[in-house]
């Protein structure tokens, strides 16, 4: 293909181009967009050089799957001979757990609460009953179950459910106290009803309550033994259809479990007593206990417990029967934690548990209940945790589990995702993390261990990233779709713990998690690790397999937004500090003692959120802190939360902004470079000319500054601004012998006390606010959510700290639901919302090898910054050339002049070169900085200073992308030609934007307020995919949605779980090989002989037929209107699937026939009640005419 300078064809295009964007479609605005500057963009630019590979063709969105511990359990059922667990939950999911790998996620579409779940077992199939009078029967013989018949109860409430072994009849007790039964495999129901008034003595004046236990006698089952909530039992002899026995205790009744020979079962009641009851004296129970109560002063009665909520009663062959339950406690023991109690011949052991107990189950080693149970571990779900206790050791140890159920053990703040990252990484972060694993599990094998999964053909390396409110940040390996976590890292460690006292006194920020974890950056090539904490600091994570034990170095950096009504003085000298520990190489950190000084009384300023630990820290393998920078309070003010993140190893800087400027941190020689109101990176070129500003005096630098750089103590400069008067030639740079202490800065002190501004009085007057507002307008004030703020205030209440709410609120997490999508203001926060929000934050961070100005001829380091106002500057940076000055030389940074504008706050930045390869940034390749290897330390820092991906050089120019939460741009540099436009939304806005990898192209993925999910080309920005897939229900969503390359996504779906979703059609594609099978073929066990004088005394010698006595034939059809039947969605995808074939004209059939016959039903049934209402008609006339038959006319 010909090759030729497309910038110069660029730069020589005029306004005077035909329109038109060279014959490609699509674009959104087109070719033709006007320049912000005021020239017309290229409209008639060659396309020929870059050819686009993909097309609407690769991208279809489906989710893959849900990883986390199913949010607000409720019902919990074991199969086993599959062994596999199911859990319902309160929002109508169902997961599916077996062996790692094997993760289910099924969804009731009315979204009613599951009550009950019931396995067919070995079967490959489930039931479920649920709070909207349901059940379902679930098909889990396919790798996504689907719903296969469902029966809706109509005029009855469902209260409990039982489905015998072996059995294909199931029971259904309900409120009223009645007990139906359905067939399982047409899910009709039996015409045979156990009605209450029947069960109970006639003599019985109440109602004995609903149904609230059925099971059938291990030792015969043709009896049916039913428990109501009032304290009735009552064993139901199926065949003759009355009550054997009927057992009354004066306590209700929250449970009953059989003795496996069926002699003998227990109840448990409200409370805190176990009773058990023998079937030959069923008047009164043959051993009452009450196993946590106390024996009274007066020595004969036992104080009552809270309710036993569940028994479990199984028998060992070797040993004593255990009894199992939960609750029972003593009420005097107020501050007890939810307890399981194993009693085991005259051991009791309590377990405490850290949430309340939902439900637990007990694995026994037989499925069927007339053998002894073996019973080798108990499965208990709490609100939010899962255990399995081993019940085969005397400890009873607990199972270490396998599965990611503890992500939410803190509340996510944020989350970050990886795809095709460096395959080493994997098995490094394991081996750090494999180090903190906890002693004192179980030996045995994970009892949960059915289904089979393989790896599929997915195999490049995926990680994700949690950030949580307690500073913890988890890496997990999510490689082909499973979940498992490797290395946990407490941010929290770096700083000293706050003492219970000194609550008020402090200078914090928030009130609860301080040190929650607000953005995260991460360079998986170099291994540096950047967080963002919501109490205003920026941590620098450098990786170690060493042990080290060192000082934290520290910085602190004044950010203010500049105060119109302050005159700020003059630079001037700040004399040396008299303590010689500041100028100690150790960059020891002053800010504790700093800390303790402030008091409610006294202004705040000059002091950070929190306090750093001055002691040396011992460090152990994995990320170790580098580098800790703290924003500082300033004249009273907080420092107002960051907004925006960036870290480049290779240059060595961190970048940081807020709502009142940008910070640049040189990580390496541990010195602040800039530290700048957004408004002075402007200066001149300022495009909305906010002026006039307030009368000050020039604050240019001297060029001999950083001469006065071998001073013992270098100077601080209260903020390093560059000259307005020539901004792009002016430069920004700190002397490199700056201390890390926390020194007094220049404030301002001689201003006056009328006005410094207190703690209640807003940071600017009004006018000024109200001529940011004015700018902000268009962005902010249209109907509907027009803003992140605006959907921030409408769902909250509070107004937020800049315009890009997606980063910037205070995350206060409670212990309550609701507490878990809240953004919580700081107590500190004394700025006026309208105020606030006319500030312009730094929304957008990247560092590039880019063309800094329009006439650069050679790439150079760059930062490229975006604001909430759609303004995008580019900072120069003049780096030392070798590595031996790089430790000491200065970094200097400078703004370029080059100003470019978008609509809505910035979101991305992204470089292609000049073939549409998508250019990384440069970075330093990974060394231990603590290695024992002297050539290691020795060795020189080695740089990738372009993509790997393209072999070829950068070209003469390349492609810059940015997208903001209303358009994406595509400009040309260094012509700085805007060539395509795509304006995203006019009425919404993005949440979420990232330029990423698929199919080795490269394309823009949005996600948007609206739901929407979004993708278009590059560097032509066509519409790829556009589908409205996800309403953003609550602020989770909007604060964890990420994407990733290879067309993957993931969002926090409920404070517990994260779903993983797919927007590659070749993954959708691949998706069934990937996932787990629920079901594979076992041989049920076979029943154990029973001796010949057991069978022959042991129990009734007679075969029960259900069959004969629930079928149709002779128990009837049941109401129509008790019970509708509805068939399952899975059907009709069944219907789908085989949509040309044989199969799929026979499910056809079957259905057409399953319909014809439920309106032959209600025909017959019509029938029916029209002869009904003729024969009574015709005995009425009947009656009639014998009345008057022998009357005559005048007798009437």
């Amino acid at each position: 293909m010909k090759k030729f300078n497309f910038r110069k064809v660029l730069d020589g295009l005029t306004a005077s181009s035909p329109g038109g964007s060279g014959g490609g479609g699509g674009s959104g605005a087109g070719g033709g967009s006007v320049h912000p500057g005021g020239t017309a963009g290229a409209a008639g630019t060659p396309r020929d050089e870059i050819q686009e590979t993909l097309t609407s063709d690769y991208f279809q969105i489906c989710k893959t799957v849900r990883h986390g511990f199913p949010y607000l359990p409720t019902a919990l059922a074991f199969d086993p001979v599959q062994k596999i667990l199911a859990i319902g939950t309160r929002t109508g999911a169902i997961r599916i757990l077996g062996r790692p790998g094997v993760d289910c996620y099924c969804q009731h579409e009315s979204g009613a609460a599951v009550l009950q779940l019931q396995f067919l077992i070995n079967e490959g199939a489930l039931v479920s009953a649920s709070a909207d009078d349901a059940l379902h029967l679930w098909n889990l013989r396919q790798k996504r179950p689907a719903i296969l018949h469902s029966l809706k109860f109509n005029r009855e409430r469902i209260t409990y459910c039982h489905l015998p072994f072996q059995s294909k009849w199931l029971y259904v007790g309900t409120e009223r106290g009645n007990t139906h039964i359905v067939n399982i495999e047409s899910f009709i129901l039996s015409g045979y009803v156990i009605m209450w008034n029947k069960a109970i003595e006639l003599s019985t004046k109440t109602h004995p309550g609903p149904v609230v236990h059925l099971s059938d006698s291990p030792r015969d089952e043709g009896k049916l033994l039913i428990g109501y909530e009032n304290g009735t039992v009552v064993l139901w002899d199926l065949r003759s259809k009355r009550a054997d026995l009927r057992a009354y205790y004066d306590e209700a009744i929250h449970s009953v479990a059989w003795h496996h020979e069926g002699k003998q079962f227990m109840c448990s009641h409200s409370d805190g007593s176990l009773t058990l009851w023998n079937l030959k004296s069923p008047n009164r129970p043959f051993q009452t206990t009450i196993p946590h109560g106390k024996i009274q002063r007066d020595g004969k009665k036992t104080e009552s417990c809270k309710p036993i909520l569940k028994v479990e009663y199984k028998t060992c062959k070797s040993s004593e029967p255990f009894v199992i339950f939960s609750g029972g406690l003593s009420y005097d023991k107020a501050c007890r934690r939810p307890s399981l109690t194993i009693m085991h011949g005259k051991a009791i052991t309590v377990l405490e548990m850290d949430h309340p107990i939902v439900d637990f189950l007990t694995l026994c080693e037989t499925p069927y209940p007339n053998e002894f149970q073996e019973p080798y571990a108990v499965v208990v779900l709490l609100e939010k945790d899962l255990i399995v206790v081993d019940l085969t050791q005397s400890n009873f140890p607990i199972f270490e589990n396998p599965y990611p159920i503890d992500i939410h053990e803190s509340p996510v703040t944020c989350t970050e995702y990886f795809a095709d990252c460096p395959p080493d990484l994997i098995p490094v972060l394991y081996s750090v993390g494999a180090k903190h694993k906890k002693q004192g599990y179980s030996n045995k094998e994970w009892p949960i261990s059915g289904g089979a999964w393989n790896l599929g053909a997915q195999t490049y390396p995926e990680i994700i990233v949690t950030g949580h409110a307690d500073g913890s940040v988890k890496f997990w390996d999510a490689s082909a779709i499973t979940l498992q976590m490797l290395y946990k890292l407490k941010t929290s460690k770096v700083f000293e713990k706050q003492k219970p006292g000194e609550g008020k006194a402090t200078a914090e920020i928030v009130e609860e998690d301080p040190f929650a974890v607000q953005m995260m950056y991460w360079c998986p090539e170099s291994r540096i690790f950047c967080v963002a904490g919501v109490s205003a600091y920026v941590l620098v994570y450098r990786f170690s397999k060493h042990e080290v034990n060192t000082e934290i170095a520290s910085l602190e950096v004044r950010l203010q937004y500049e105060v119109e009504d302050i005159i700020t003085p003059e630079p001037e000298i700040i004399p040396p500090f008299p303590d010689a520990s500041s100028q100690l190489p150790s960059l020891k950190s002053l800010s504790g003692s700093t800390n303790t000084v402030a008091c409610e009384g006294t202004m705040k300023d000059s002091i950070p959120c929190l306090s750093v630990k001055s002691r040396p820290v011992r460090m152990p393998p994995g990320y170790q802190v580098d580098l800790v920078i703290q924003l500082v309070w300033v004249d009273g003010e907080p420092p107002q939360q960051i907004t925006s993140l960036a870290v480049n190893s290779a240059y060595g800087l961190v970048a940081f902004g807020n709502c009142n400027g940008l910070a640049v941190v040189d990580f390496i020689q541990k010195t602040v470079l800039l530290s700048m109101g957004t408004l002075d990176l402007y200066g001149s070129s300022d495009p909305y000319q906010r002026q006039p500003r307030s009368p000050r005096k020039s604050k240019q630098f001297a060029a001999g500054l950083t001469e006065l750089s071998d001073s013992p103590v270098s100077l601080e400069l209260e903020r390093c601004k560059s000259p307005t008067s020539d901004h792009v030639n002016g430069h920004c740079t700190s002397p490199t012998s700056q201390s890390c202490s926390s020194g007094k800065r220049l404030s301002s002190a001689d201003v006056s006390k009328a006005n410094r501004r207190g703690p209640g009085r807003p940071p600017f007057r009004k006018a000024q606010s109200a001529a940011c507002m004015e700018i902000s307008l268009p962005v902010t004030t249209e109907v509907g959510y027009i803003s992140r703020r605006a959907m921030l205030q409408q769902l909250h209440g509070i107004s937020t700290f800049s315009h890009d709410e997606r980063h910037c609120t205070a995350h206060t997490w409670m212990n309550k639901e609701n507490r878990e999508n809240s953004f919580s203001r700081s107590r500190s926060s004394s700025v006026s919302s309208i105020d606030r929000d006319s500030k312009e934050s730094i929304t957008a961070l990247y560092f590039m090898e880019s063309f800094a100005r329009k006439h650069d001829s050679a790439v150079s380091p760059c930062l490229w910054v975006g604001t909430g106002l759609g303004m995008v500057l580019i900072l120069s940076l003049n780096l030392p050339a070798s590595d031996d000055s790089r430790q000491s030389e200065p970094v200097m940074v400078s703004p370029s002049g080059t100003v470019l504008t978008l609509k809505g706050a910035v979101l991305t930045f992204a470089c292609l070169d000049c073939v549409g390869t998508l250019t990384h940034p440069p970075y330093e390749v990974w060394r231990d900085p603590h290695s024992a290897d002297d050539a290691e330390k020795t060795r020189k820092r080695k740089l990738v200073m372009h993509s790997p991906s393209s072999s070829q050089d950068m070209g003469d120019h390349q492609f810059a992308v940015i997208c903001s939460e209303k358009q994406a741009k595509v400009f040309s540099l260094p012509s700085q030609t805007c060539l395509y436009v795509h304006n995203i939304t006019e009425t919404s806005f993005l949440l979420r934007a990232d330029v990423v990898t698929l199919c080795n192209s490269v394309c823009l993925a949005c996600f948007c307020a609206n739901g929407h999910i979004m993708t278009l080309s590059l560097p032509s920005l066509r519409p790829l995919l556009d589908v409205n897939y996800l309403p953003v229900t609550d602020m989770r969503i909007a604060r964890t949605f990420c994407f990733t390359n290879e067309g993957q996504a993931l969002y926090l779906s409920s404070p517990t779980e994260i779903q993983r979703l797919t927007y590659s059609q070749e993954m959708c594609d691949n998706l069934q090989d990937m996932l787990g099978d629920l079901f594979t073929p076992v041989e049920t066990p076979e029943a154990q002989n029973r001796g010949f004088l057991k069978g022959l005394f042991g129990g009734s010698g007679q075969a029960f037929d259900r069959e004969e006595l629930f079928g149709e034939a002779t128990a009837g059809k049941a109401s129509r209107s008790l019970a509708q039947h509805i068939p399952g969605s899975g059907g009709i995808e069944g219907v789908r699937g085989a949509a040309g074939g044989v199969i799929g004209d026979l499910t056809r059939a079957r259905i057409a026939l399953d319909e014809r016959g439920q309106k032959l039903g209600e025909l017959d049934e019509r029938t029916a009640s029209m002869m009904a209402s003729a024969e009574a008609f015709s005995k009425h006339a009947h009656e009639v005419m014998l009345k008057y038959k022998d009357k005559k006319w005048y007798q009437f």
